[in-house]
């Protein structure tokens, strides 16, 4: 049975890889056999666990910190939504993009959950108070 932090490392790693636009052969070959496909599909799947040391290790590959490979603790349980109508139409795009990256990279089942630094990345983006762009959920 995988857990659900590493059911949630795992998606980080696949996203890591897929970002760079590589198979788990080519992560294989990259790494000269130090990482193996097949190992590497384990840890995605969060059905093996990875040492800290190989965890560095990968993410050096990935050209990323470890720190951001790994899932962000549970929080006070605050959400916050995006108030699409103070958005305007020329910066949909970027908010759509920045959220589609949110989802990607944290495996969200829903695409509408943001933490409060996500807003604020956010509104900088939009270049407005974070309050323009949301409200507490």
């Amino acid at each position: 049975m995988v857990d659900k932090f590493s059911a949630a490392l795992g998606s980080r790693l696949r996203a890591a890889r897929r970002q760079r636009g590589w198979s788990l052969s080519d992560v294989e070959s990259v790494t000269e056999g130090e990482f193996k496909a097949s190992v590497v599909g384990a840890y995605e799947r969060g059905e093996r666990a990875i040492s800290v040391q190989r965890l560095v290790r990968l993410s050096e590959f990935y050209g990323m910190n470890a720190s951001d490979l790994l899932p962000a603790t549970a929080t006070s349980g605050v959400s916050h939504v995006i108030d699409l109508d103070q958005i305007s139409s020329g910066d949909g795009d970027i908010s759509e993009r920045f959220i589609a990256a949110i989802h990607l990279l944290r495996s969200s089942n829903s695409s509408r959950e943001i933490r409060a630094a996500d807003r604020v990345v956010l509104s900088s983006l939009l270049e407005v108070e974070s309050q323009a762009v949301s409200k507490d959920g």
